[in-house]
């Protein structure tokens, strides 16, 4: 039977960074990981598979729409669909590659097979029962079933994103049921890629949660690229055959009912806690109505010497949310003191333009009763940006109308989910708006604009 300071439960994002930083701290490190490479969700059928899709079909946008206007003139190039996702695969097998590296560069045991927790300070796996000190859960999420609808996904013709990013063909018409971002990534590579995409969303906006004004013009911006939208609509049910689907859907509004036909319909309605197998009802960790492991402000869970990060635990589904846990937890299991700041966590949906945000929106400061004003910045007032094609979108700073101080920001337009990191940075540090107004930017870069929000938030932007 081995013994270990720490086994870790699943090899995502939140379980081999919480392994690593526990193996560098001099714990004794074991991580529990059934599939057959290590990353999770997010490195096998998730985060990387799906950016590499999207890079591939906006290289082929810019290839159709743009580069005859720089005078790069030429036949289009043609899709090569095997080899689109033999691409996906290997920059997949590069990046899990990686990981095992690092375990055994950090002397991880990586214990092959699915873990359950008999007891505390025991986990099992296979026939092996070995020993921990401590043990985190870090098992992750999986896609949910469409809320109050009968469907039944094949991962086939009825997929959840694991199956969209396998199709056997581009299809010719896609119909996805939900508007976040996995729903929108997704339907945004097959929109470029020549499928008829139709959107169909219980809300009556997308992206749930985010600024109405990046909301508003989100959609405008997809409906020109392709995509249609119905919005208001619950999905009653989808049926399929081997080749086709129809679904089935009521407007709220008149109750009225719709059916429509698809080659594939995309379930993209959130996820939820993977936490099967585990044994946790019988150990007695106590369980969230929503099916999350209940944690106090230490990740501990109710029972002694085990904790949890990640999906399967409350807060937003990101993997770099589960990374920053893993490490604090580590930190705390090593008698240090280990911190997330949760008001600090930058959320982004990889489209073309990108969206982001970090902090609070207009709402939940209109809800607060906080006084705040708003700095704003349109793309198409910056050189760089036009120069590249990408001037729709704005940069949108909220502040503290009293002390100035930075309290959230979204972005729509080029490069945001790198941009944001500026303000997430300055929000770490306390930072007012006028330190970022006054932080010379270089030029020409995209990143001026959130420099120019920024001085919106006093006397005026320059270029507006």
């Amino acid at each position: 039977m081995a013994q270990y300071d720490v086994i870790v439960i699943g090899a995502g994002p939140g379980g081999y960074v919480a392994a690593i930083r526990c193996a560098q701290l001099g714990l004794k490190t074991a991580c529990v990981e059934g599939r057959e490479t290590l990353g999770g969700t997010c490195l096998n059928v998730g985060c990387i598979p799906s950016k590499a899709l999207l890079h591939a079909s906006h290289q082929l946008h810019e290839a159709e729409h743009n580069f005859a206007k720089m005078g790069l003139k030429g036949k289009s190039p043609s899709v090569d669909w095997k080899q689109m996702l033999a691409y996906k695969d290997d920059v997949i097998g590069q990046n899990t590659k990686g990981i095992e590296f690092l375990f055994k560069k950090n002397k991880i045991d990586w214990l092959k097979g699915w873990g359950a927790i008999p007891e505390a300070g025991k986990v099992k796996v296979g026939d092996e029962v070995h020993e921990a000190k401590n043990i985190i859960i870090a098992s992750g999420s999986e896609a949910s079933p469409v809320p109050g609808a009968d469907v039944t996904v094949d991962e086939k013709v009825v997929v959840t994103s694991t199956g969209a990013l396998e199709l056997g063909k581009v299809p010719k018409k896609m119909i996805v049921i939900g508007a976040g971002v996995i729903g929108l990534e997704m339907g945004s590579v097959y929109a470029r890629l020549g499928t008829e995409v139709q959107v169909i969303e219980f809300l009556d906006a997308i992206t749930p949660g985010m600024d109405t004004e990046v909301q508003r013009q989100f959609k405008k911006i997809l409906e020109k690229q392709g995509i249609s939208f119905v919005m208001g609509a619950a999905v009653q049910k989808v049926e399929a055959t081997k080749t086709k689907a129809k679904v089935t859907y009521k407007l709220r509004k008149d109750d009225s009912e719709e059916t429509v036909d698809a080659d594939i319909v995309l379930c993209a309605t959130g996820r939820r806690p993977f936490v099967d197998g585990l044994g946790l009802d019988k150990l007695g960790v106590e369980i969230s109505e929503r099916g999350q492991i209940k944690t106090d402000t230490q990740w501990r869970t109710n029972v002694p010497g085990v904790y949890a990060i990640g999906d399967v635990i409350d807060g937003p589904m990101l993997a770099h949310k589960a990374e920053d846990e893993g490490m604090a937890c580590a930190e705390v299991i090593a008698g240090k003191h280990g911190h997330v700041n949760y008001g600090v966590i930058p959320g982004v949906i990889y489209t073309a333009p990108e969206v982001a945000s970090v902090g609070k929106t207009e709402q939940e400061l209109k809800d607060e009763g906080r006084a705040y004003k708003v700095g704003k910045f349109s793309f198409m007032g910056n050189a760089r940006a036009k120069a590249v094609f990408q001037g729709d979108g704005f940069v949108k700073l909220l502040a503290d109308k009293e002390t100035d101080r930075v309290l959230g920001c979204h972005i729509i337009g080029p490069g945001a989910g790198d941009l944001i990191h500026e303000i997430c940075v300055a929000m770490e540090f306390g930072a007012s708006a006028e330190d970022v107004a006054l932080t010379c930017h270089a030029h020409p870069t995209t990143s001026e604009a959130v420099r120019e929000a920024a001085l919106a938030c006093g006397d005026g932007a320059i270029h507006a």
